[in-house]
């Protein structure tokens, strides 16, 4: 950690995918700081942007092909200390499904009803905006 609190390791992209009403999350076979359940992502790597990291991971974790509409926001995870980049896509190809056995134990479309029994830490406001705007 660096003075002002955030982790200095690389920055994490969490893709927000939303199809017919619903969001799509991944869980992880190991949690990270008190998350198990979360949006596909992960580290975003050397030369790459947030939205290229959130279409590779979306696509190495959930085997669906995506494409990044925008940035919602950024901040420190709560539960992690990461920085966490936040990127709308959209589905362009494929069916969800475990894509990396050894990092996902399942996939889930969640509606707005049943998303509190997956995520158990407040969202980033934008992520909470763009949600309620598009989730049933």
């Amino acid at each position: 950690m660096n003075e002002s609190g955030a982790d200095e390791r690389p920055e994490v992209v969490a893709a927000v995918i939303v199809k017919d009403g619903r969001v799509l999350l991944v869980r992880r076979r190991v949690g990270e700081g008190g998350l198990v359940w979360q949006f596909p992502g992960g580290e975003v790597e050397a030369g790459e942007s947030g939205e290229e990291a959130a279409e590779r991971e979306t696509r190495e974790e959930a085997g669906l092909s995506v494409r990044a509409t925008g940035l919602l926001g950024r901040r420190i995870h709560p539960g992690t200390g990461r920085t966490v980049v936040y990127a709308a896509c959209d589905v362009v190809d494929g069916i969800a499904h475990v894509g990396d056995l050894d990092e996902i134990a399942e996939v889930a479309w969640c509606g707005r009803a049943g998303l509190a029994e997956f995520i158990r830490f407040p969202f980033h406001e934008a992520v909470r905006a763009y949600l309620d705007a598009n989730l049933r």
